[in-house]
């Protein structure tokens, strides 16, 4: 992959004396800085924790008769009182 940086002078010349300074491109002192970011990045990502078992705490859920018996429960007259 190519990408190009749009680089003031002033960061650009910084740039390559750090580069001269190690004896490497400025290019491969971009990956280099790249790779270290990455992989701390990398290093910080952790697994997702599983959901399963979260409101276990709760006690079992409601059946789907008790779940039917309240929507109809709560749905008793609605709407009843319009002309």
């Amino acid at each position: 992959m190519t990408l190009t940086l749009p680089l003031d002078r002033k960061t650009e010349a910084k740039l390559v004396a750090l580069a001269r300074e190690r004896g490497i491109s400025a290019d491969e002192l971009v990956r280099e800085a790249i790779a270290r970011m990455l992989e701390s990045a990398s290093d910080k990502v952790r697994p997702k924790k599983s959901a399963f078992g979260l409101l276990e705490k709760f006690g079992p859920g409601p059946s789907e008769e008790e779940i039917d018996e309240s929507r109809k429960e709560m749905f008793r007259g609605f709407a009843e009182d319009r002309p």
